[in-house]
């Protein structure tokens, strides 16, 4: 994959989403593409239409913070997609593609112990690194050695257990392409895009959307769970301290709910052995 020309395939998916009229924009004559004209994004961004066409074709990348900025208020973009317009602008300068030594720090290893809530810790790449009983008990693949957006998309057992699997794998793409933003020319984000794109069609037309989503925009999951039955669960999605970038999630109900009462019931028969890095 690469990054090859990630910001002006952005900026070009971007563009095709506005239509004139959410511009502002007069029709001038029939319109061959969707959404705007390279040259009235230019217009709106304050820009030259030619130093725009050199952005969406990859020949400059090197656009300062207020030409993105410009870029993506003339893109109607939430502040989402403007900080992934941004990242994609600025590529890291450092070698990205070297294994990394990934560690949980301690307290945080004895606080996923001590949590009786499913709870799992995962990096940049969505590969967990650590998870707890309870979790494993919720899904057999949250535990170490598993990918999630390998085991979304290509483990029916996992594809089995959401009820509402297509808006799942919609918004764990959306998450993973802002989380990876930074860092998508490493081997580990090739390995997974060409791996999933070759055997998911779904995954496929996901990843061609360029769509972004934040971590705070969290809706609930329900899961369809052989022992525990229906389920709908609040995730929360909380940084790890440390050189690294974990994220630490946490699967919860409110206290006093059906929910709550089948996740104790879960929880209070999850044997297994805690899963640590």
């Amino acid at each position: 994959m690469g990054r090859n020309n990630l910001l002006g395939e952005y900026l070009r998916a971007c563009r095709e989403r506005v239509t004139p009229s959410e511009a502002a924009i007069e029709w001038l004559g029939p319109r061959r593409v969707p959404g705007l004209r390279r040259e009235e994004v230019a217009l709106l961004a304050g820009i030259s239409a030619n130093y725009y066409l050199r952005l969406e074709q990859g020949r400059d990348r090197s656009p300062s913070d207020q030409v993105l900025e410009s870029l993506a208020r003339a893109l109607r973009l939430d502040a989402t997609e403007t900080a992934h317009l941004i990242a994609l602008g600025h590529p890291p300068t450092g070698n990205l593609r070297g294994p990394r030594q990934v560690d949980v720090p301690a307290s945080t290893q004895q606080l996923l112990r001590a949590l009786d809530l499913p709870a799992f810790i995962q990096d940049q790449h969505f590969d967990v690194i650590a998870a707890n009983t309870t979790a494993h008990a919720l899904s057999p693949a949250l535990q170490p050695g598993h990918n999630r957006l390998l085991s979304v998309f290509l483990d029916p057992a996992e594809r089995a257990l959401f009820a509402d699997w297509e808006i799942v794998a919609e918004h764990l793409v959306a998450s993973f392409r802002a989380s990876v933003a930074a860092a998508v020319d490493d081997r580990r984000t090739t390995q997974l895009v060409t791996e999933l794109s070759a055997r998911d069609a779904h995954f496929r037309e996901l990843w061609a959307g360029h769509a972004v989503v934040a971590r705070i925009d969290r809706p609930p999951v329900r899961f369809a769970h052989p022992v525990a039955g229906l389920l709908t669960l609040t995730r929360e999605n909380l940084a790890v301290d440390g050189p690294t970038p974990l994220r630490l999630m946490i699967y919860h109900a409110e206290r006093g709910s059906d929910d709550h009462a089948k996740l104790t019931r879960l929880g209070a028969g999850a044997t297994s052995p805690t899963a640590t890095s």
